[in-house]
């Protein structure tokens, strides 16, 4: 059966079939430890995928491969109409995950209110840090970048690409919160805001530093 690695997620249409993408099953390195992150999914769960975010497992589904027969996990996300299957045996080394605990997300949220943390590099090369931190679907990661991103009252304006990757980063993350908080990502996203206003003033890029 031919793999094919799974695309970010695409605005789509609501009369457009919903994709089934396979899941890569190359072997990679464990991801670091979130918490709740055992094997025993079964559907109803919410998952998190590295690059797709927050989903739901549909199920446990057998399929033919080869002359045997591969269990893989049915995940599908709403927002962009999309399924995911994930093979059982590689549900760990694709970095699937259960929510994340209490623990890590309150070490999240505990980020927002941190100092940003700016590195004095080209945009191009921050911009793919924090890409990178977005897809590893570590929630502290990824509260890195919306502490690092956010823009306060009276600081400077930010590039296109740069709010691009910060919503990205909101939008994750408050997803996240919804789906532990049972709510839903209006709530979360403020919850997110709530907790960047009581942060501290962060740094300023240099001048020349921003993408024009």
């Amino acid at each position: 059966m031919a793999e094919a690695q799974a695309p970010a997620p695409s605005m789509t249409s609501s009369t457009a079939p919903e994709p089934v993408i396979q899941a890569p099953i190359r072997p990679a390195p464990p991801p670091k430890p979130l918490g709740n992150a055992g094997k025993d999914f079964k559907a109803g769960d919410h998952v998190v995928y590295p690059t797709h975010g927050v989903g739901q497992v549909q199920g446990i589904e057998e399929v033919p491969v080869a002359g045997h027969t591969l269990k893989v996990i049915v995940v599908t996300f709403e927002e962009n109409r999309m399924t995911l299957k994930v093979p059982m045996a590689k549900a760990a080394s694709s970095g699937l995950r259960k929510l994340a605990s209490e623990k890590v997300m309150g070490e999240a949220m505990d980020t927002l209110k941190g100092r940003a943390r700016i590195k004095r590099t080209m945009w191009s090369r921050r911009a793919q840090e924090y890409e990178q931190k977005i897809n590893s679907g570590d929630p502290i990661a990824i509260a890195e970048v919306v502490r690092d991103l956010h823009r306060n009252a009276g600081q400077p304006d930010q590039s296109f690409s740069e709010r691009q990757i910060y919503e990205l980063a909101l939008d994750r993350l408050a997803a996240e919160v919804a789906a532990m908080d049972r709510t839903d990502k209006v709530v979360a996203t403020q919850k997110l805001l709530d907790h960047l206003k009581t942060a501290e003033k962060g740094e300023k890029p240099e001048k020349g530093e921003k993408e024009k």
